[in-house]
């Protein structure tokens, strides 16, 4: 019986010896640092003239498609490019009421660096602070005017925005900027010169795509 009992105990040592170790526990990294936005954007300017004959200017509100990409150093910083083209028309106000100026187009792609707020769930926060460069093209003088320039120029922007994450890739983004323009500007080769506030207020909802 002795024996028997042995012969048990070995073969069960045998076996615990021959038994492959288990596999280690691989943690799974869920870390996705791309994200893109598609979003329908109003570009609503607020504008404040500087102008040698006086005056003011007033520029119209514009509603464009626009598209974002956003690259996360980690889970809570990231940068963020903005893309896309905006059409206004210019015209007088104050003691240049009624004068119609010109149209022009800006394409104003801004790098904004970001803090995304991560502990509220699938309401995911963020702020963000950066500086636009905005290109003023196809500039067209409109009235009695012949020629119509504004200057390309820098300037900063701030941030505020939330993105509601439907699932680990899909969302909904609110989204609102403040930008500091301030271009130089000037009506047929300086007959009208200055510089012009632009200072919009760009509001924008759409759908996140993150990867």
């Amino acid at each position: 019986m002795l024996a028997g009992a042995t012969s048990i105990a070995q073969a069960s040592d045998l076996i615990g010896r021959n038994k492959a170790p288990a596999a280690p526990v691989v943690a799974v990294n869920t870390f996705r640092p791309w994200m893109i936005r598609g979003r329908a954007l109003v570009v609503h300017p607020q504008p404040n003239a500087d102008l040698n004959v006086g005056g003011d200017v007033d520029i119209s509100t514009s509603v464009v498609p626009e598209l974002d990409i956003s690259y996360f150093f980690t889970p809570n910083l990231a940068a963020e490019l903005i893309l896309g083209v905006t059409p206004h028309r210019v015209k007088g106000a104050g003691s240049l009421e009624s004068v119609r100026i010109g149209d022009v187009w800006l394409l104003p792609p801004t790098l904004m660096l970001q803090y995304h707020f991560t502990d509220l769930g699938m309401v995911k926060p963020y702020v963000g602070a950066g500086i636009n460069y905005t290109f003023f093209f196809d500039e067209k003088a409109k009235g009695s005017f012949e020629k119509f320039n504004l200057a390309n120029t820098i300037g900063f922007a701030l941030q505020a925005g939330v993105d509601i994450m439907i699932d680990k890739h899909w969302g909904i983004n609110l989204d609102v900027k403040k930008i500091f323009l301030e271009p130089d500007v000037s009506v047929n080769a300086g007959a009208i010169d200055g510089k012009v506030k632009i200072d919009p207020w760009l509001i924008s909802t759409g759908v996140t795509y993150r990867f």
